[in-house]
């Protein structure tokens, strides 16, 4: 690996038009040579750069400390998962089942009236994927983050917009990916940094991208959408806006563990200075269970550094507008809540005043603000659920006695992960996750940016129909070489 040149303060200059147009002929060369790795193939890429990440470590985290304000073990905790999530789609290309392959023999007899043909379906890379980087997870949604990892695994080639709030870190991490990437046999043009946000909206206008990838505020990431739906050829676009995550406490449940709650929504609210996109931005308590009272005293954590100064200043702006609304009132607050850095701030409403205006109370406020609404009956709690947008997650705790089945069935629609007595701050980089849901939360409701099958993006199905062997994938061939698992006729045949 090349060594990595040590800085104090780095700005990425904007990518130009003929840097861009180098950068985007080169991803469009890489494309057919990169689809053509073998899945174990890729893999290999995947675990050559966790590798050359984790050697990278100590040269990474201090300037990302520097960049973000994040303590030191967060950043590395942050780097662990980032080197998980590239090995763990490592194994699922191993695995082949992510290529979702189908056999279809002939059949003369098919019972739809006529003859079924010959038919092999497999999954296969979309190409060019732009990715943007996110600013509060300057690892695991970054440069070498889950939508790179996913779009590599997928065999799609991928353009790294940096975030401005991390230049350094973008330039070094970028330095460590087209490295190891390099040494590993991957194809020139399988990865590339750009910067500025007209090379950002002009890669995406590319007809050579097939897919963009996103995550960070609703406004930004609207723009790119509109982008990818209105080129000439749309083009899929997996944004990750915004989300309040709601929480409801029930009143078996504030009764048999008032504190535990009121200090586990604490923790969570202001866990990383509030700046977690999963953060429960909206509780809902029973009005005469002493939750109000509990939080009212709860020990607020001392005031933490944001990310940089637009999303203090973002924070600030959402405060002072959260304040000044009559249907609010402050029930906790740190010191200095509109300082920098900002102590945090507990808001109070009650279930009346969230149906009479919604929309406001429930503005996402990105920092260590959160709004606890109280509620007379849990009978109100669905009808409150229902004036949600859709979200990330949606929280509940109750006991194994409550009678929710129509919260959960309302907050299933609503939200991409449902939680039962844990909080959502803590996304499992796993096979079953799900972090993902309706607009404003994401603008593709049907896929996930974290977890194996975040791979499922950056796929399309081709179907063959009555091709000779020799002719088609590995992965459909008779002796299928690859090992994968497949489906034939419907019935599970195959894999390890």
């Amino acid at each position: 690996m090349t060594a990595i040149a040590q800085t104090t303060a780095v700005v990425l200059p904007p990518t130009t038009d003929a840097e861009l147009e180098r950068l985007l002929a080169a991803a469009q060369t890489a494309t057919a040579a990169l689809a053509a790795f073998r899945p174990a193939e890729r893999a290999e890429l995947l675990d050559a750069v966790a590798d050359a990440l984790d050697a990278a470590a100590d040269q990474l985290v201090p300037v990302a400390g520097r960049e973000t304000h994040l303590p030191e073990a967060r950043l590395r905790g942050e780097l662990k998962r980032t080197t998980f999530q590239l090995r763990l789609f490592g194994q699922a290309l191993r695995d082949g089942g992510y290529l979702d392959a189908r056999i279809d023999h002939a059949d003369a007899d098919w019972p739809m009236g006529a003859p079924r043909p010959e038919l092999r379906r497999v999954l296969v890379p979309v190409g060019p994927v732009v990715v943007f980087a996110a600013s509060n997870f300057p690892f695991a949604f970054s440069v070498a983050g889950g939508d790179t990892a996913s779009a590599l695994a997928a065999g799609s080639p991928v353009l790294l917009k940096a975030h401005s709030g991390h230049p350094g870190l973008s330039r070094l991490t970028a330095e460590v990916v087209v490295s190891a990437l390099g040494e590993a046999g991957a194809p020139d043009g399988t990865f590339a940094l750009i910067a500025g946000t007209a090379a950002g909206a002009a890669a995406l206008r590319d007809p050579r991208v097939k897919a963009g990838a996103f995550t960070g505020s609703i406004p930004g990431g609207r723009a790119l959408f509109d982008i990818a739906s209105s080129r000439p050829e749309p083009i899929p676009f997996f944004g990750e806006l915004g989300s309040n995550n709601p929480a409801f406490v029930t009143e078996a449940a504030a009764a048999e563990r008032c504190a535990e709650i009121a200090e586990g929504f604490v923790n969570s609210f202001t866990l990383g200075a509030g700046q977690f996109c999963t953060k429960p931005g909206t509780l809902f308590v029973p009005a005469r269970s002493g939750l109000v009272e509990a939080l009212r005293d709860a020990a607020l954590p001392p005031a933490a550094p944001l990310l940089n100064e637009r999303i203090r200043s973002g924070y600030t702006e959402v405060l002072q507008g959260l304040q000044s609304n009559h249907r609010l009132e402050v029930l906790a607050q740190g010191a200095g809540p509109l300082a920098d850095p900002p102590g945090p701030t507990l808001l109070l409403t009650t279930a009346a005043d969230m149906l009479a205006e919604p929309h406001a109370l429930q503005t996402e406020c990105f920092g260590p603000t959160a709004v606890v609404v109280t509620y007379d009956d849990e009978s109100q709690l669905p009808e409150l659920a229902e004036t949600f947008e859709g979200q990330l997650t949606a929280t509940i705790h109750g006991t194994d006695s409550c009678q929710v089945e129509a919260l959960v069935e309302v907050l299933a629609r609503k939200a991409g992960r449902v939680v039962w007595n844990q909080w959502p701050t803590g996304v499992a980089v796993t096979y079953a996750q799900q972090h993902g849901g309706p607009y404003p939360a994401t603008t593709a409701v049907g896929s996930t940016s974290v977890g194996t099958a975040a791979i499922a993006r950056f796929l399309r199905p081709v179907a063959y129909q009555g091709f000779p062997q020799h002719l088609l994938p590995e992965a459909l061939r008779d002796d299928n070489p690859l090992a994968v698992p497949r489906l034939m006729n419907g019935r599970p045949e195959g894999g390890r």
